[in-house]
């Protein structure tokens, strides 16, 4: 606004004093307001569209209040000189445009005061003789990246050649996958070269030196496209990596693909069409980090990094039946990422095994300056760790009923077979779907400008659970409502606080929708793994059911691997993959690889 409210007030107070003297010039003005006199609220000059009693009538509808006839002429009268100046920011005439990483100033910290993390920094590695180089090129590129790496510090196997086999995978596979956007074949084996010749001259980097990787593409990496899955970001080009890929750049780690996503880090389907299942390609590999899952998955990259907000790490490892190890919220800078949530937004790996996470967990930690919500954390992993005596909350009626599986209840008895003591928990009953309401808002927020300008109209999707829609749908969200659930975060995050005092971790339904949304709005990590599997008769879909388009049935059934979920407490990281690693070996599933892959 051109002009204070105080002075507005001024101005509009002679204005007013003018035409009543119009007829008598010698009346004196009147005096100026005295000084030290307060600004006061709906006094800016009116600006925007008029609005009525009406106008408050149906938009009570929206928010879910009721004003009085009086309430309402009162909110109107005063509305374009007291609220709607609020928006010049977007509307202008002083627009301020926001750059996509400046993050909001109030940001969100998983570290509570009852939770500090481990006292010290230690990772041992198992010591697992990774047996003779497999004779074909399929047994190498399905094995874990405990064995890759072996074979390739002692140089039975080469950077350039593992890359050749996943390049030459990609090329096979994804036509039926469509799990890549981009492939980085020049890159991938410049980086593969020059990582043969620096172990080969002995300076081996440790455990990722000469792995080939996949990136889900809403991580930067300079000169090479980072679409975010999304026609409007299809041809978007970056300057500069993201610091994770600095960082895996360092470990000496091989980048051979983009990896899809779905458009703008929801579900699995993208410009390019939808990513299937290894498993069951009848069906998508679930999101958002779907490539990631099917890369993974389908033995065409050593590892994957994925995201999530709320559940995209955990869905497709469930689905591809792959490990996927959300890490605490802070432990990993998102510097150079597709911002979909500020205070939610998380980076983790997704592997073929639980040491797997591991590993790379330990190469991309650490705080940035460019993530405000990065923080220092240390991590305490030893593959040789004792599990006896930990304390593995449950929640017993979630045992009992779906999505809970009867391979979930075997886990509960494998964990008192390994000398793990179960203890059941209990958390109150809630509205904890009201959490979404900060994922909603952000997101809106994130994509203000793409919705404004009806960028959003070229995504593929356009249902009504699509990000359109409710990109469009937050603006209606309310303020107050958006500081209350805040506040109920904060609430919740204390009772995790309260659960956590009485175990060391949780086993839970990977897909429970209260876990989902309570962990990744407190900050929680979370390990998935697969722990056996089961038969499905129906196309399973992150999509809301439409009837113009029935999922697919299968007679006979499928058999597809299901996966169980671990909760650790916040920045304990490493005693979820110790606990992880006896389960994972206790299963014994763990090799078995998707049929026609």
């Amino acid at each position: 606004m051109s002009k204070s409210r105080r002075q507005f007030l001024a101005d509009s107070s002679l204005s007013l004093l003018g035409v009543a003297v119009t007829s008598c010039k010698q009346e004196p003005k009147a005096a100026p307001l005295p000084p030290g006199a307060p600004p006061t609220f709906a006094t800016a000059p009116a600006v925007g569209p008029e609005v009525s009693a009406v106008t408050f009538a149906e938009a009570e509808k929206l928010v879910q209040v009721e004003l009085s006839e009086g309430e309402r002429k009162q909110a109107a009268e005063s509305w374009r000189s007291g609220m709607a100046p609020l928006y010049e920011r977007r509307t202008g005439p002083r627009k301020v445009a926001l750059e996509p990483e400046l993050a909001p100033w109030s940001h969100c910290e998983a570290m509570l005061r009852q939770a500090s993390g481990p006292e010290r920094n230690l990772f041992l590695r198992s010591r697992t003789d990774p047996g003779p180089l497999p004779a074909n090129d399929e047994d190498i590129a399905f094995a874990p990246v405990t064995r890759l790496s072996r074979w390739i510090e002692t140089r039975k196997l080469t950077s350039e050649r593992l890359s050749k086999i996943y390049l030459e995978r990609i090329e096979r596979f994804n036509p039926t996958l469509l799990c890549v956007i981009t492939p980085t074949r020049e890159l991938a084996m410049a980086q593969a070269k020059q990582a043969d010749q620096e172990i080969a001259a002995g300076h081996y980097r440790g455990p990722l030196h000469g792995v080939p990787w996949g990136a889900k593409d809403l991580l930067d990496t300079a000169g090479i496209p980072t679409t975010y899955g999304a026609e409007p970001f299809e041809h978007r080009v970056p300057t500069e990596d993201a610091t994770v890929v600095k960082r895996l750049q360092q470990a000496g780690a091989v980048l051979v693909a983009k990896l899809s996503m779905g458009a703008l880090a929801l579900n699995d389907v993208w410009f390019g069409g939808q990513t299937k299942n290894p498993w069951l390609p009848a069906e998508g590999s679930s999101g958002s980090s779907a490539g990631p899952g099917a890369a993974t998955a389908a033995g065409l990259v050593g590892f994957a990094i994925g995201s999530e907000t709320g559940g995209s790490i955990i869905g497709p490892s469930m689905r591809c039946g792959i490990t996927g190890l959300r890490p605490t919220f802070g432990r990993v800078p998102r510097t150079g990422a597709m911002t979909l949530c500020w205070s939610l937004d998380k980076l983790g790996p997704m592997t073929r095994s639980v040491e797997d996470s591991m590993l790379v967990l330990q190469a991309i930690s650490g705080p940035d300056a460019g993530d405000v919500s990065s923080v220092p954390s240390k991590l305490d992993y030893d593959a040789a760790a004792k599990v006896e005596g930990l304390r593995v909350g449950y929640f017993t009626q979630w045992m009992k009923e779906a999505p809970a599986t009867d391979v979930d209840r075997a886990a509960l008895e494998a964990v008192k077979k390994l000398g793990m003591v179960p203890v059941e928990v209990t958390i109150p009953d809630w509205p904890y779907d009201s959490l979404q309401l900060i994922l909603f808002a952000e997101a809106a927020a994130a994509f203000e400008e793409l919705t404004l300008t009806h960028g959003v109209d070229q995504l593929k999707m356009q249902v009504p659970d699509a990000w359109p829609n409710s990109f469009r749908q937050a603006r209606f969200l309310s303020a107050v409502d958006f500081v209350q659930t805040d506040r109920f975060r904060r609430k919740v995050a204390n009772e995790m606080g309260r659960v956590f005092s009485q175990v060391d971790l949780l086993l839970v339904p990977s897909l429970r929708d209260e876990m989902l949304t309570i962990t990744n709005a407190t900050g929680h990590p979370s390990l998935t793994l697969r722990a056996g599997f089961i038969e499905v008769s129906e196309e399973r879909s992150d999509w809301a059911p439409n009837p113009a388009n029935p999922p697919a049935k299968f007679s006979p059934p499928r058999r597809v691997p299901h996966g169980i979920t671990l909760i650790g407490r916040l920045f304990d990281e490493g005693r979820l993959g110790s606990a992880g690693l006896a389960l994972e070996r206790s299963f014994g599933v763990v090799d078995e690889r998707p049929p026609g892959f």
